[in-house]
Protein backbone atom coordinates (compact mmCIF):
# COMPACT_ATOMS: atom_id res chain seq x y z
CA UNK A 1 0.00 0.00 0.00
CA UNK A 2 1.74 2.92 -0.92
CA UNK A 3 -0.51 5.77 0.45
CA UNK A 4 -2.61 5.87 3.48
CA UNK A 5 -6.38 4.66 2.49
CA UNK A 6 -8.81 7.88 3.08
CA UNK A 7 -11.83 5.41 4.71
CA UNK A 8 -12.57 2.16 5.04
CA UNK A 9 -14.20 2.05 1.81
CA UNK A 10 -11.02 2.34 -0.07
CA UNK A 11 -9.36 -0.12 2.26
CA UNK A 12 -11.54 -2.76 1.48
CA UNK A 13 -12.19 -1.96 -1.81
CA UNK A 14 -8.47 -2.81 -2.30
CA UNK A 15 -8.54 -6.22 -1.10
CA UNK A 16 -10.52 -9.37 -0.45
CA UNK A 17 -8.68 -10.34 2.65
CA UNK A 18 -8.09 -7.82 5.51
CA UNK A 19 -5.25 -9.34 8.69
CA UNK A 20 -5.39 -7.13 11.38
CA UNK A 21 -2.77 -8.05 14.36
CA UNK A 22 -4.43 -7.56 17.69
CA UNK A 23 -2.14 -5.85 20.64
CA UNK A 24 -1.26 -2.59 19.64
CA UNK A 25 -3.46 -2.23 16.17
CA UNK A 26 -7.33 -3.36 17.76
CA UNK A 27 -5.99 -3.44 21.85
CA UNK A 28 -4.19 -0.86 23.75
CA UNK A 29 -0.36 -1.93 23.97
CA UNK A 30 -0.25 0.16 27.12
CA UNK A 31 -1.84 -2.72 28.71
CA UNK A 32 1.02 -5.55 28.05
CA UNK A 33 3.54 -2.84 28.36
CA UNK A 34 2.45 -1.77 31.96
CA UNK A 35 2.44 -5.88 32.00
CA UNK A 36 6.30 -6.82 31.16
CA UNK A 37 8.06 -3.66 31.92
CA UNK A 38 6.43 -2.62 35.42
CA UNK A 39 3.71 -5.94 37.01
CA UNK A 40 5.51 -8.61 36.05
CA UNK A 41 9.23 -7.49 37.40
CA UNK A 42 7.47 -5.78 40.51
CA UNK A 43 6.38 -9.33 40.97
CA UNK A 44 9.62 -11.40 40.45
CA UNK A 45 11.39 -8.60 43.03
CA UNK A 46 9.21 -9.58 45.85
CA UNK A 47 9.33 -12.98 44.67
CA UNK A 48 13.14 -13.06 44.50
CA UNK A 49 13.59 -10.64 47.30
CA UNK A 50 15.89 -8.16 45.29
CA UNK A 51 15.13 -4.40 44.66
CA UNK A 52 13.13 -3.41 41.20
CA UNK A 53 15.48 -1.86 40.00
CA UNK A 54 17.59 -5.04 40.05
CA UNK A 55 15.23 -7.30 38.87
CA UNK A 56 14.03 -4.59 35.43
CA UNK A 57 17.62 -4.89 34.40
CA UNK A 58 17.71 -8.66 35.07
CA UNK A 59 14.53 -9.25 33.28
CA UNK A 60 15.23 -6.52 30.46
CA UNK A 61 18.07 -8.66 29.10
CA UNK A 62 16.12 -11.89 29.28
CA UNK A 63 13.58 -10.45 27.59
CA UNK A 64 15.58 -9.14 25.01
CA UNK A 65 17.41 -12.25 23.91
CA UNK A 66 14.28 -13.90 22.96
CA UNK A 67 12.77 -10.96 21.21
CA UNK A 68 10.59 -11.59 17.53
CA UNK A 69 11.12 -15.66 18.46
CA UNK A 70 7.64 -18.19 19.72
CA UNK A 71 8.76 -18.36 23.48
CA UNK A 72 8.95 -14.43 23.36
CA UNK A 73 5.25 -14.68 23.00
CA UNK A 74 4.51 -17.70 25.26
CA UNK A 75 3.34 -16.96 28.95
CA UNK A 76 3.72 -20.65 29.75
CA UNK A 77 7.33 -20.22 29.20
CA UNK A 78 7.67 -17.00 31.34
CA UNK A 79 5.79 -18.72 34.01
CA UNK A 80 8.53 -21.68 34.18
CA UNK A 81 11.44 -19.63 32.91
CA UNK A 82 10.67 -16.62 35.79
CA UNK A 83 8.74 -19.44 38.54
CA UNK A 84 5.60 -16.85 38.55
CA UNK A 85 2.39 -17.51 37.66
CA UNK A 86 2.27 -14.90 34.55
CA UNK A 87 -1.23 -16.17 33.43
CA UNK A 88 -2.82 -14.79 37.04
CA UNK A 89 -0.36 -11.33 36.96
CA UNK A 90 -2.13 -10.93 33.33
CA UNK A 91 -5.79 -11.99 34.55
CA UNK A 92 -5.91 -9.71 38.08
CA UNK A 93 -4.99 -6.26 35.67
CA UNK A 94 -7.59 -7.45 33.18
CA UNK A 95 -9.47 -4.08 33.59
CA UNK A 96 -6.36 -2.12 31.88
CA UNK A 97 -7.16 -4.41 28.56
CA UNK A 98 -9.42 -2.18 26.37
CA UNK A 99 -9.48 -1.29 22.64
CA UNK A 100 -7.36 1.80 21.07
CA UNK A 101 -9.95 4.42 19.87
CA UNK A 102 -12.07 3.64 17.35
CA UNK A 103 -10.93 0.05 16.86
CA UNK A 104 -14.15 -1.29 18.32
CA UNK A 105 -16.28 0.91 15.72
CA UNK A 106 -13.89 0.26 13.10
CA UNK A 107 -14.48 -3.79 13.35
CA UNK A 108 -17.97 -3.42 13.83
CA UNK A 109 -17.66 -1.65 9.88
CA UNK A 110 -15.87 -4.51 8.19
CA UNK A 111 -18.63 -6.69 9.17
CA UNK A 112 -20.69 -4.38 6.70
CA UNK A 113 -18.15 -5.66 3.90
CA UNK A 114 -17.95 -9.02 1.62
CA UNK A 115 -14.12 -9.15 2.71
CA UNK A 116 -12.46 -12.09 4.79
CA UNK A 117 -11.26 -10.69 8.31
CA UNK A 118 -8.88 -12.83 9.89
CA UNK A 119 -7.03 -11.77 13.44
CA UNK A 120 -3.39 -12.60 13.16
CA UNK A 121 -1.45 -12.68 16.54
CA UNK A 122 1.56 -13.49 17.92
CA UNK A 123 -0.73 -13.46 21.52
CA UNK A 124 -0.22 -16.38 23.25
CA UNK A 125 -3.54 -18.11 23.61
CA UNK A 126 -3.89 -17.68 27.33
CA UNK A 127 -3.76 -14.22 26.95
CA UNK A 128 -6.22 -14.06 23.89
CA UNK A 129 -8.60 -16.31 25.99
CA UNK A 130 -8.30 -13.27 28.88
CA UNK A 131 -8.86 -10.40 26.13
CA UNK A 132 -11.72 -12.21 24.55
CA UNK A 133 -13.26 -12.69 27.44
CA UNK A 134 -12.96 -8.68 28.20
CA UNK A 135 -13.64 -7.19 24.92
CA UNK A 136 -15.25 -10.02 22.72
CA UNK A 137 -12.83 -9.47 20.35
CA UNK A 138 -12.31 -12.98 18.54
CA UNK A 139 -16.34 -12.69 18.40
CA UNK A 140 -15.51 -9.65 14.78
CA UNK A 141 -13.72 -12.60 12.99
CA UNK A 142 -14.32 -15.47 10.39
CA UNK A 143 -10.76 -16.70 11.56
CA UNK A 144 -8.49 -16.43 14.26
CA UNK A 145 -4.83 -17.66 13.94
CA UNK A 146 -1.93 -17.58 16.52
CA UNK A 147 1.60 -17.76 16.17
CA UNK A 148 1.50 -20.91 18.45
CA UNK A 149 -1.10 -22.37 17.25
CA UNK A 150 0.66 -22.09 13.55
CA UNK A 151 4.32 -22.87 14.96
CA UNK A 152 6.22 -19.90 14.48
CA UNK A 153 6.00 -16.44 15.46
CA UNK A 154 4.84 -13.62 12.72
CA UNK A 155 8.49 -12.26 12.15
CA UNK A 156 9.50 -15.55 10.44
CA UNK A 157 8.53 -16.96 7.04
CA UNK A 158 7.37 -20.34 7.48
CA UNK A 159 4.25 -18.53 9.84
CA UNK A 160 3.01 -16.75 6.48
CA UNK A 161 3.48 -20.55 4.49
CA UNK A 162 1.47 -22.42 7.30
CA UNK A 163 -1.18 -19.35 7.31
CA UNK A 164 -1.10 -19.32 3.32
CA UNK A 165 -2.07 -23.65 3.35
CA UNK A 166 -5.00 -22.88 6.01
CA UNK A 167 -6.54 -19.85 3.86
CA UNK A 168 -5.34 -19.97 0.86
CA UNK A 169 -4.74 -16.36 0.47
CA UNK A 170 -4.01 -13.85 -2.93
CA UNK A 171 -1.29 -12.12 -1.24
CA UNK A 172 -1.65 -9.36 -3.42
CA UNK A 173 -5.44 -9.03 -2.64
CA UNK A 174 -4.33 -8.99 1.04
CA UNK A 175 -3.63 -6.07 3.34
CA UNK A 176 -2.26 -6.53 6.66
CA UNK A 177 -2.23 -4.40 9.67
CA UNK A 178 0.33 -4.29 12.56
CA UNK A 179 2.55 -2.04 15.00
CA UNK A 180 5.26 -4.62 14.39
CA UNK A 181 7.96 -3.45 11.94
CA UNK A 182 9.67 -6.41 11.81
CA UNK A 183 6.32 -8.64 11.11
CA UNK A 184 5.48 -6.23 8.52
CA UNK A 185 8.70 -6.52 7.25
CA UNK A 186 8.04 -10.24 6.97
CA UNK A 187 4.78 -10.17 5.56
CA UNK A 188 6.10 -7.98 2.93
CA UNK A 189 9.38 -10.48 2.47
CA UNK A 190 6.25 -13.58 1.61
CA UNK A 191 4.72 -11.21 -0.29
CA UNK A 192 1.87 -9.44 1.46
CA UNK A 193 0.85 -6.82 -1.32
CA UNK A 194 -0.58 -4.11 1.22
CA UNK A 195 0.75 -3.79 4.60
CA UNK A 196 -0.16 -0.56 6.85
CA UNK A 197 1.71 0.48 10.05
CA UNK A 198 0.09 1.40 13.13
CA UNK A 199 2.38 4.08 14.31
CA UNK A 200 0.75 4.63 17.99
CA UNK A 201 0.01 1.16 19.58
CA UNK A 202 0.49 2.74 22.89
CA UNK A 203 -1.97 5.40 23.89
CA UNK A 204 0.18 6.76 26.78
CA UNK A 205 3.12 7.33 24.00
CA UNK A 206 3.22 9.18 21.19
CA UNK A 207 2.88 7.99 17.82
CA UNK A 208 6.33 6.55 16.58
CA UNK A 209 5.94 6.23 12.22
CA UNK A 210 8.42 4.41 10.37
CA UNK A 211 9.71 5.26 6.37
CA UNK A 212 9.69 2.05 4.89
CA UNK A 213 5.83 2.15 5.72
CA UNK A 214 2.56 3.83 5.05
CA UNK A 215 1.17 4.54 8.75
CA UNK A 216 -2.03 5.54 10.52
CA UNK A 217 -2.15 6.64 14.03
CA UNK A 218 -5.05 3.96 14.65
CA UNK A 219 -7.57 2.04 12.83
CA UNK A 220 -10.16 4.91 14.64
CA UNK A 221 -8.79 6.97 11.65
CA UNK A 222 -10.58 4.81 8.99
CA UNK A 223 -13.81 4.85 10.56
Amino acid sequence: MNKKPENLDELLDSCDTLMLDMDGTLLDLAYDNFMWMERIPSAYAHAKEVSEEAARDHLYATFKRLEGKLNWYCLDHWSEELELDVVALHREQNGRIGFLPGAKKFLENVADHHVKLLLVTNSHQHTLDLKHEVTDITDYFDGVYTSHELGHAKEDQPFWHELQKAEGFDSARTVFVDDNVSVLQSARDFGVGMLLHITRPDTGKAASPHEDFTGIEGVGELT
